[in-house]
């Protein structure tokens, strides 16, 4: 079992900046990968950017260059800090871990811009 606790959402105005924390307990697996996902009302859920224990990260086209992905694998908290944001950056934040088989989400964190 894996807990998962985001965390660092809020209301920010247009250009300005957040860092989302994703803190992990229970039975961590090296070899894992954890990423950061958002929905927006009315919209799938889609990737925001992705990072493998081992340091390969991958981000949506939509944030690159201005979202930075990061982890602590000794703190097992994975972070995600997010400038310049845009309106359209709107949506609840998840975190999501996975291992083989298991694959667990947090509860999300809402992440609001607006002026």
């Amino acid at each position: 079992q894996v807990q998962l606790v985001e965390s660092g959402g809020g209301l920010v105005q247009p250009g300005g900046s957040l860092r989302l924390s994703c803190v992990a307990s229970g039975t961590i697996f090296s070899m894992n990968v954890m990423g950061w996902y958002r929905q927006a009302p009315g919209k799938e859920r889609e990737l925001v950017a992705r990072m493998e224990s081992g340091g390969d990260t991958m981000y949506a086209d939509s944030v690159k260059s201005r979202f930075t992905i990061s982890r602590d694998n000794g703190k097992k908290t994975m972070y995600l800090q997010m400038n310049s944001l845009k309106p359209e950056d709107t949506a609840v934040y998840y975190c999501r871990y996975t291992w083989t088989t298991w694959d667990y989400w947090g509860q999300g964190t809402q992440v609001t811009v607006s002026s």
